[in-house]
């Protein structure tokens, strides 16, 4: 097995890979990449046995096939180090592999491929493309919401829901609850729904970029599949029924108000410097024509902000984490937002506002996204 390959081009596919290789592993070959050389093409695959990745690079010459795998974080340091436009040369002589560059030369251990988990290349039962920046986007305007280690293991992922053309994400840790759609080409697609687990998404995030290529996705019961011409990244799902989200979103609302997103926010920004360190907490309060933010924390330090509002209503008073109100605020794409309560008790609801683009001189976007944030004592 021998090769000749240019930095730039293994590169990129060693950084993602080495993002899936977990430090702690139980199975030396984990910590691993596994390289398969075709005639000319290099197919680099990474595991933690939950998600799978697998870069392809595009070969000048026809190389000498063979598979084997090697550290991947070392390799791809190594990689990282060497100056740019290098040429490498790598090959193997008594399972041990050899980097060289210039006056540079490397050699690293290596584990027989045969060790190397593999997922089974099984058929799914949806299949459907999408464009890099649609399913980015609505994985961006979701993602934080979603729960880390919790003992509801179902929330700690994103919900793939697939109906009427249409790809809908949904995100909850319990607190809050993030949810935005897209629309698909696919004509007489089964409805499906689908827990996505949260390294996954991640992954995913950092694999899609903000081109009109398409990506592939298969759906099957148990795994997901994602493929581009770079890469194909497979996950497990998440065996468990995620919450009926519609019946969290608020219906109706007595209060209703416009809001500038890029004004609200830096409201709230400068109000949370004096919040609960711990629990974030701000109260608001809604009047005729203003919002009334207040903080305060243990040390006795307070904050009061009035913003001017058009509303003209009744009065409301109610409590949040600031940090959720934040991240739904950042992860709007329109300036113009409104707000939406029903009372004291419930939850608020954060999306933008249906005006036209005439009016606010804003390209619509092509994800309509929602926010959900229930309220906290203060």
């Amino acid at each position: 097995m021998e090769f000749v390959i240019q930095r730039e081009a293994i590169l990129k596919p060693l950084q993602l890979a080495a993002g899936v290789v977990e430090k702690r592993q139980t199975l030396p070959v984990l910590s691993n990449v596994l390289l398969v050389l075709k005639t000319k093409q290099l197919l680099l695959t990474a595991t933690d046995l939950e998600v799978e990745l697998m870069g392809r690079v595009e070969l000048a010459e026809p190389a000498q096939l063979g598979e084997i795998t090697v550290p991947a974080r070392k390799l791809m340091d190594i990689c990282k180090t060497l100056p740019d436009k290098s040429e490498l040369t790598f090959s193997i002589k008594e399972q041990r592999l050899t980097v060289r560059s210039g006056k540079s030369r490397f050699t690293l251990s290596t584990l027989p491929a045969a060790e190397f988990p593999k997922f089974e290349d099984s058929p799914g039962k949806i299949e459907f493309s999408i464009k890099n920046k649609e399913l980015k986007s609505v994985i961006n305007n979701t993602h934080f919401a979603m729960a880390q280690q919790d003992v509801r293991y179902y929330l700690n992922g994103m919900l793939f829901d697939l109906r009427d053309k249409q790809l809908r994400a949904v995100a909850t840790d319990g607190h809050r609850l993030a949810m935005s759609d897209t629309q698909l080409n696919n004509d007489n697609m089964q409805p499906m729904q689908v827990i996505v687990p949260r390294k996954a998404i991640i992954e995913l995030a950092r694999l899609l970029d903000d081109s009109d290529d398409e990506v592939a996705i298969t759906l099957g019961d148990n795994f997901i599949r994602a493929s581009t011409n770079d890469f194909t990244f497979t996950s497990k799902l998440v065996d468990g029924r995620f919450p009926d989200y519609n019946r969290v979103l608020p219906k109706g609302g007595t209060y209703i108000v416009p809001l500038q997103r890029d004004i609200f926010r830096q409201v709230l920004t400068r109000a949370a410097i004096l919040s609960n360190e711990k629990y974030r907490g701000i109260r608001m309060q809604l009047c005729d024509g203003a919002i009334k933010v207040f903080a305060n924390n243990p040390e006795q330090e307070e904050a009061e902000e009035e913003l001017e509002v058009d509303y003209h209503g009744g009065e409301l008073e109610i409590g949040f984490n600031v940090t959720y109100l934040l991240d739904a605020l950042s992860a709007l794409s329109t300036n113009n937002v409104k707000l939406t309560a029903v009372d004291s008790n419930s939850s608020i609801l954060l999306e933008a506002n249906d005006v036209s683009e005439e009016e606010t001189g804003e390209e619509k976007s092509t994800n309509n996204s929602l926010y959900v944030i229930m309220p906290m004592r203060v």
